[in-house]
Parts: structure tokens; C-alpha cells; sequence
């Protein structure tokens, strides 16, 4: 397992696992990949890390996929460069071993995944918001990491709330990028390979069979 942040050494675990200062938690149970909308604009109006909570420092990584791109911002909160690492190696939707996102269908009640039987438990006026419904189910996207200086940190409003962060924008200077995973294929992709995979060895297995030329 990767090395717990010096940073983290406070925050909660559950499984092992070091709890994001954003994450979802109800009923005393951590709802991994589930953003909690109060810590997230906390995250976003202060400059904190979405993993230890703590201050961002001079540099720091977004989590961007190629629609963020599109949008020209990250609705993640930023990560320290410590933290990024053990983010990328145990999320499984960063590290590759979570194909598909998780289907929301039967979840659309409540971003935990849970019922939830405490009347005086705000949790009721908690919805997945419109990406998550978006995706539910689909194939994973790929995911990137873009280095930023702090000084270039610039909040994006969202459309409906201007008061709201919608996320950080990707329209500053990039000091590095890296791949944390590539997408899933679709289904057609997967038969397309498939067909050329098939091909190839078609193509080798005629050759080697195909008689040699003899030299006179």
C-alpha cells in the first residue's frame, strides 16, 4: 500500500484508507468518491488540499479530464504535490481498477448509497449533482494532473450561483502535466481492437507459414 502523507497522519481512515477532507460522511460511514458540497466550497474559497484539508502551498495539482478541459476548469479542489501520489495510487477511479463509474441509478436518493431513516438528518436535501448523474454507469474517462503555481489560483462561478464555486480555472499557466489513467475503451472501441488484434495475428500466422524463398 502507498505510504500514508505526513499530512494525513490526522485525518480519519476507513478500510485503511485515509478519508478526503471533502468526502461524504454519513451516519458515521465515509462515502468515498462522493463529494460533500460544504467541504468542497470550503476547499474551494480557502485554498485548502480536497485530501488533508490543510493550506495549498506555493504549487499545487488539479484533477482534470478532457470535458474539464472543455469547460476550462476543474470542478475538483486542488491537491498538494504529497498528496497527489497516494490519491493517485488508491482511488480506484485514478488508478485504473475502476473501469466504469458507479451506476447511480438506484442510488439517486442518496449520494451515500445508503436509506437514511433519521428525520433530523439533513442528508434528504442531498442529490448527486448533474455530472455525477451524467456518468453513472458510463466508461471511465481519462484522467490528468495539472501542476499549478498557487498565485494562478482562479475560481470559476458556477452559471445558476455566482456565488458558488463551479471550480478552478485551466485557463493559467500549466507547469507540468501528468497521465494518471487513461479511458476505458467503449464497447466499440473494445470490437475494433478486437478486429485488428485478430487481424495482426492472422497476418503473422499466414507469414510464418508461407514457404520460404529459395535462393538459386
Amino acid at each position: 500500500m502507498h505510504p500514508t502523507p505526513q499530512r494525513c497522519t490526522d485525518r480519519p481512515l476507513a478500510s485503511g484508507l485515509v478519508v478526503p477532507y471533502v468526502s461524504l460522511i454519513h451516519g458515521g460511514h465515509a462515502a468515498f468518491g462522493t463529494l460533500d458540497a460544504d467541504r468542497a466550497r470550503t476547499a474551494f474559497l480557502h485554498h485548502l488540499c480536497q485530501i488533508c484539508g490543510q493550506p495549498l502551498d506555493e504549487r499545487c495539482w488539479l484533477i482534470v479530464r478532457p470535458a474539464d478541459t472543455t469547460r476550462g476548469h476543474s470542478p475538483e479542489p486542488a491537491l498538494h504535490p504529497e498528496c497527489l501520489p497516494y490519491t493517485a495510487a488508491t482511488c480506484p477511479m485514478l488508478n485504473g481498477k475502476a473501469t466504469h463509474y458507479r451506476q447511480r441509478a438506484v442510488l439517486a436518493s442518496h449520494p451515500a448509497g445508503r436509506p437514511c431513516t433519521d428525520p433530523s438528518c439533513p442528508c434528504p436535501t442531498r442529490k448527486p449533482d448533474d455530472g455525477h448523474a451524467a456518468r453513472s454507469g458510463r466508461p471511465a474517462e481519462r484522467y490528468d494532473a495539472w501542476m499549478i503555481d498557487t498565485h494562478h489560483y482562479q475560481l470559476v462561478p458556477h452559471p445558476a450561483a455566482p456565488n458558488t464555486p463551479a471550480g478552478i480555472s485551466l485557463n493559467v499557466p500549466i507547469l507540468r502535466k501528468r497521465t494518471l489513467r487513461e479511458a476505458t475503451p467503449t464497447a466499440t472501441q473494445s470490437a475494433l481492437l478486437n478486429l485488428m488484434q485478430s487481424a495482426l495475428e492472422l497476418g503473422i500466422a499466414t507469414d510464418s507459414m508461407a514457404p520460404a524463398d529459395n535462393d538459386s
